[in-house]
């Protein structure tokens, strides 16, 4: 029969936009009698302590007794800022200069604030990044970049749009790193149901 039963996932924001969103109406199609529950927590959750199937995460940050799957591509990220803010500001040529800049920053649930990384030629720098706005959400992020807020560090995708119809000008495009994209993860000791299974091989990329 067809895979059939409750799958629950933890997965954090950023992957729910970027990576399942646009396709959960394909596997729900594909899948009817599977009933996919998607829980958005951007803290580290235990998959097996939390009742779930399976946990969604970036590459970098995967446990070590779990099974990984990728199923997206590796993903950049952007410093931007409004040619607004850019009239008034100079643009940075190093991440140092940022200390010189109002910065949006991003605020994890942990409660603990992204510091901003960079890398070039080996060199490897993680900045502190001190402004006007905090927020806990990319969206919110990149649309305060846009208005004039400041400059905002997200994942490209967030920024496409008003990098390519000049709201927003990126700058230390050489300085930002790629990340590992998001993967499933699930339990290596476990029995991989077949729901999981389905969920697994529609959503796996190749790479």
């Amino acid at each position: 029969g067809r895979p059939a039963g409750n799958l629950r996932l933890t997965v954090p924001r950023t992957a729910a936009h970027l990576t399942l969103t646009p396709r959960l109406g394909a596997f729900a199609a594909a899948y009817p009698d599977i009933v996919l529950e998607i829980v958005i927590e951007d803290r580290f959750t235990d998959v097996v302590e939390g009742g779930f199937d399976a946990g969604v995460r970036l590459g970098e940050s995967l446990q070590r007794d779990m099974i990984a799957v990728r199923i997206g591509p590796n993903i950049r990220g952007a410093v931007v800022g409004a040619p607004s803010y850019f009239a008034s500001m100079p643009k940075p040529r190093h991440p140092r200069e940022l200390a010189e800049h109002r910065c949006i920053r991003f605020r994890f649930s942990s409660g603990i604030l992204y510091r901003w990384e960079f890398e070039k030629d080996g060199e490897e720098i993680e900045i502190a990044a001190q402004g006007p706005l905090i927020l806990d959400e990319d969206h919110l992020i990149a649309q305060a970049a846009v208005d004039g807020a400041g400059l905002a560090f997200v994942f490209e995708p967030y920024v496409r749009a008003p990098l390519a119809d000049g709201r927003l000008i990126r700058v230390l495009e050489d300085w930002c790193p790629s990340f590992e994209g998001f993967f499933v993860y699930y339990p290596s000791r476990r029995q991989m149901r077949p729901a999981l299974r389905a969920f697994v091989d529609f959503f796996k990329v190749s790479g």
